[in-house]
């Protein structure tokens, strides 16, 4: 009777333990044939699944790239001293006598012998005259000469135009025009650096890293940090770290740019089978799938599929694969799953060409005999111990 008894309960408690195997297994997220069947998943329509090949990189890069500061603006040369309105000059002005038309300025001695053999005055007079503000209209005034225009002219045709002006009026008159402030020619630097500022051009060319010395360095880690560039109506951005290393990616800045730093902890977040399951922080110039699987810590030996990685991603439509472009989620993107198999030699080559973006999820699928073996393990745990029991009863 007891026998009988015995044998009843482990009856229902292994079938209990059959019936709750899928909890008890404790399966962390879905298997690799799951994942594969994910596009007629009716949770989120849309889904496409890609296995990482050659395609997939070229496709995912060429959609992604986007011209390097060097190439969209390394051509252009430094700021001129082009005088724009709101900019003051100081307009000095010498003439040799009799005829002087400014009094009350310095002299200077004119006796070299080279200066005496081509008939130059013996004695000169220049007078500096007060500092000139170009107004609205692009002007300034000058005594004797009128409204002359500035604006849109370098100091170099400023004087010939003032000179000439003088010829009739003053003796051999000479005139030298100097910027004294620029208050147009400017470029804003802004975002995490030490203090905002505002950076006066100078025809000397100042560059992209003088800008963010002028504002005292960025306020965090340099390979966490993104410069970007606002000239007109064009936007773009690279890596600080990208820009210190390559000398080319340093440009002449023009007037009007705006430079922004901005930080950016870039993460991507690993679950599954991988060697650890966390969210991982990486550089602004970016991360290779080898890079990420390294910093994880690789598979879990025991339970991982090793042809069973997939990298979770919203697309960019014009990055997704070729007839899954209509299916964009309410987002404005296309949710893809990329499918690694690193039983492929060949993938340990694609992993180092394919790059890990922003929010991206690496999972890794447990491998069938790992479900199979803590199944195994279940039912053992269960029915061992009632085994025992039995035959300490008997």
């Amino acid at each position: 009777m007891k026998a009988a008894l015995f044998r009843g309960t482990a009856l229902i408690a292994l079938l209990t333990s059959l019936s709750a195997c899928s909890w008890l297994v404790g399966q962390p997220g879905p298997t690799a044939r799951a994942i594969a069947d994910a596009p007629n998943n009716k949770g989120l329509s849309g889904i496409v699944v890609v296995d990482l090949d050659r395609n997939a990189i070229m496709r995912s890069r060429s959609a992604n790239s986007h011209p390097s500061f060097a190439e969209a603006f390394g051509n252009t040369p430094p700021v001129a001293t082009i005088v724009r309105p709101g900019d003051v000059l100081e307009v000095s002005i010498w003439e040799a006598p009799p005829a002087t038309l400014f009094a009350g300025g310095s002299v200077s001695s004119a006796r070299d012998s080279a200066t005496a053999a081509v008939g130059a005055p013996e004695v000169s007079t220049n007078a500096t005259l007060p500092e000139l503000l170009v107004d609205g209209t692009g002007t300034i005034f000058v005594p004797f000469v009128g409204s002359v225009t500035a604006a849109g002219h370098s100091v170099r045709q400023i004087e010939r135009e003032i000179s000439t002006r003088l010829q009739r009026k003053a003796h051999l008159p000479q005139v030298i025009v100097r910027l004294v402030r620029n208050t147009t020619a400017t470029v804003t630097v802004v975002g995490e650096v030490a203090r905002s500022t505002r950076m006066a051009l100078t025809p000397k060319g100042e560059r992209l890293l003088d800008a963010l010395a002028q504002a005292g360095g960025t306020s965090q880690q340099v390979n966490r940090m993104v410069i970007q560039i606002t000239r007109g109506d064009r936007v773009l951005s690279m890596p600080l770290e990208a820009v210190i290393r390559d000398p080319r990616q340093n440009i002449v800045l023009s007037s009007d740019d705006v430079v922004t730093a901005v930080y950016q902890p870039y993460t991507f977040t690993a679950l599954g089978a991988a060697g650890k399951n966390e969210e991982v922080k990486f550089e602004a110039t970016g991360l290779t799938l080898a890079q990420a699987l390294g910093r994880i810590g690789g598979l879990q030996e025991d339970r991982a599929n090793a042809k069973g990685i997939f990298i979770f991603r919203w697309e960019d439509p014009a990055s997704a694969p070729e007839g899954s472009r209509d299916r964009v989620a309410e987002n404005g993107k296309v949710p893809v799953i990329y499918r690694v198999d690193l039983r492929d030699p060949a993938t340990f080559f694609l992993s180092q060409q394919f790059d890990v973006r922003d929010g991206d999820l690496v999972y890794v699928s447990r491998a069938p005999i790992a479900e199979f073996q803590q199944f195994v393990n279940v039912v053992a745990s269960t029915v061992l111990p009632l085994i025992a029991v039995r035959n300490s009863v008997n």
